[in-house]
């Protein structure tokens, strides 16, 4: 038998060997959960897995998809708990499969009162139970096994203009949340339950009155009883401090500064309290007496610099990023990260140009530490306007804006990376849409994040290079998580959305797996619709403004405000009185650049009538 030469046996014994440790390794990945809204309790949002990495990227094929809603908001932060991924949209919450996209279980929640504004971001989990809250100020408690509601507490109340959006944070038996609605002139509060019954044990009013710390801040005291100040993204807790870090969203009205004169605290601020009491600690304010809508919406992020500095980072929808000191409270730097145009004064009649809007700069997903390649990652948007100041009227329960915006034609997003001990910009990667969407460095030097055109970027975390792009069918506006399980790592996001944000590639939410080497994924339909493209067969006479009504809560109350008062949209009241049905119809179907493309490809020919007919009767 003629035998190989010694150095090929050798080559091919080593081949084996490298095959066989690779099969180990891929086989003895140990299973991993994504277990809160930005992974730990910190808001770093890293994960350490590396199966996935700058190399094999561009392998990365769908899993499978899940349709979890026929049209509307999919903002929700994807968690992963024991193979199950949890999500909710506005009303539903969702168990399913980590792997396959298996719907475990829906619960279904149908409102109380009316919704104040059709948004979710996402649930917490502790000891066996889900919770959330709702668009008409509910919190509920599910169980995660079965879906089952164990527990519902009205904790807010809509006819003020609160909900909860804000997805809670848990903390020694206590379910940490706080009220949104800062453009309904709410009086923003955080607050602590009982995660086993709902029972309130604290509160703390992010906007002063009385003798509270920074009454004085609302010179015009009276205007403090609708200051704003809400609360829409989720927070960031110190473990071993026992502090919760709170994103303090701005004031209202939101265009007319002169109506509440001083500093307006503690809206644009980080505020820390203890989180056994809800007692303040301390508080770093952005932009006091703000006239732009310049909010803080995303949680804080902290982490240790080099020095072994105790930090914070802050992104802000004023287009920047910042470093604050933990021990000195200091800021320690600030960087921009979209482009930036400050106006010269705050807005009047004729209006000021700002860079960013006010849907711009950095959104509902915060900072996240990339602790591979130390440094902070953030995506912004990019999105100016023309703002406009105008009368202040408080209503309970209506939008208090105070003037009104017109949005510039051009769009797009930032993902950038700065350094940690100084702010200075290691790179950035231009987006082709708005990046609200979770940035989620990796251990396998990818950094993933998404835009509001549909696309999932896959960027190489040592200089922001785009390794891989894949178009998803729809606006990627919330979690991206990664996970192993079964030795394998899994990538999952959110997909279609439809918001003042994504008038690009709105889509039908989902929510897609991915994973390496697959072929073409499976798709498990919840939903199906029926889509007819010809306007003129659009059905008058069989219209359900019932139904219509919660169309226009997904997918119109956002411009247009949840009773057709009007925002950035033009009110709808009476709007019977300019447009016919017929007219209504060709609106929806034929919208200017202003509008959301709805039809056909989110709304179905019945859908365009039912919500035809429903802001006819506004």
């Amino acid at each position: 038998m003629q035998s190989r030469p010694q150095s090929a046996l050798c080559v091919s014994v080593l081949t084996s060997i490298l095959l066989f440790n690779a099969n180990v390794l891929a086989n003895d990945l140990a299973d991993t959960e994504w277990p809160s809204y930005n992974n730990t309790a910190d808001g770093g949002r890293y994960s350490t897995l590396g199966q996935i990495n700058a190399q094999n990227v561009t392998g990365l094929k769908e899993v499978c998809r899940m349709q979890v809603d026929d049209s509307g908001t999919f903002q929700a932060g994807l968690i992963q708990i024991g193979g199950i991924l949890y999500m909710t949209n506005a009303h539903d919450t969702l168990a399913v499969d980590a792997t396959n996209c298996a719907l475990r279980w829906r619960h279904l929640y149908r409102p109380e009162e009316q919704d104040v504004f059709q948004v979710n971001r996402g649930v917490a989990y502790a000891n066996g139970k889900l919770f959330r809250g709702t668009p008409d100020a509910r919190m509920l408690a599910i169980d995660a096994v079965t879906g089952k509601m164990l527990w519902k507490q009205q904790i807010g109340d809509p006819m003020q203009g609160e909900f909860f959006s804000s997805v809670p944070v848990v903390w020694q038996g206590q379910l940490i949340t706080g009220a949104a609605g800062s453009d309904w002139g709410i009086r923003g509060r955080v607050m602590a339950f009982d995660q086993e019954s709902g029972r309130e044990l604290w509160r703390f009013y992010t906007i002063p009155r009385g003798k509270e710390t920074g009454a004085d801040t609302w010179v015009k005291r009276d205007s403090a009883r609708y200051g704003g100040g809400g609360s829409w993204s989720t927070y960031a807790l110190d473990m071993s401090a026992g502090e919760v870090f709170v994103p303090v969203g701005n004031p209202a009205p939101d265009f007319a500064p002169n109506h509440r004169p001083g500093e307006n605290l503690f809206t644009n601020s980080m505020v820390v309290l203890d989180a056994r009491t809800g007692a303040l600690k301390w508080w770093h304010q952005l932009a006091p007496h703000d006239g732009l809508d310049l909010d803080i919406g995303a949680a804080p992020m902290l982490y240790w610099n080099s020095k072994g500095d105790a930090m914070v980072a802050l992104g802000s929808k004023d287009g920047h990023v910042y470093g604050v000191n933990r021990e000195t409270h200091q800021r320690t730097f600030m960087t921009a990260v979209t482009t930036i145009e400050k106006p010269p004064h705050a807005p009047d009649a004729q209006g000021v140009h700002s860079c960013p809007g006010p849907v711009g700069g950095v959104e509902w997903n915060g900072p996240a530490y990339d602790q591979k390649s130390k440094q902070i990652v953030v995506g912004a948007v990019d999105w100016c306007a023309l703002i406009k100041s105008g009368e202040a009227n408080f209503q309970p329960g209506k939008f208090l804006i105070g003037g009104s915006w017109v949005f510039d034609q051009r769009r797009s997003g930032w993902i950038t990376a700065v350094d940690p001990d100084n702010g200075k910009v290691r790179w950035q990667y231009h987006a082709a849409g708005p990046v609200v969407a979770g940035v989620t460095p990796t251990a396998g030097g990818v950094t993933f994040a998404g835009d509001m055109m549909g696309n999932l970027l896959a960027l190489d975390s040592a200089n922001g290079k785009l390794l891989h792009q894949v178009a998803t069918g729809g606006a990627v506006a919330g979690g991206i998580i990664t996970y192993a399980l079964g030795g394998k790592q899994y990538l999952a996001i959110d997909s279609g959305n439809v918001s003042r944000l994504s008038f690009g590639e709105n889509g039908k939410p989902s929510v897609i797996i991915y994973a390496l080497g697959n072929e073409a994924g499976a798709v498990v339909p919840v939903l199906a619709a029926t889509v007819v493209a010809d306007p003129a067969a659009i059905p008058g006479k069989d219209a359900d403004a019932d139904r219509g009504r919660d169309i226009y809560g997904k997918n119109c109350a956002a411009c247009h405000g949840g009773s057709g008062e009007g925002a950035v949209g033009p009110a709808l009241q009476g709007l019977h009185t300019r447009r016919d049905f017929a007219a209504t119809v060709k609106w929806v179907t034929q919208p200017s650049s202003k509008m959301p493309k709805l039809y056909p490809s989110i709304l179905n020919a019945q859908g365009v009538a039912d919500v035809a007919a429903y802001v006819q009767g506004l």
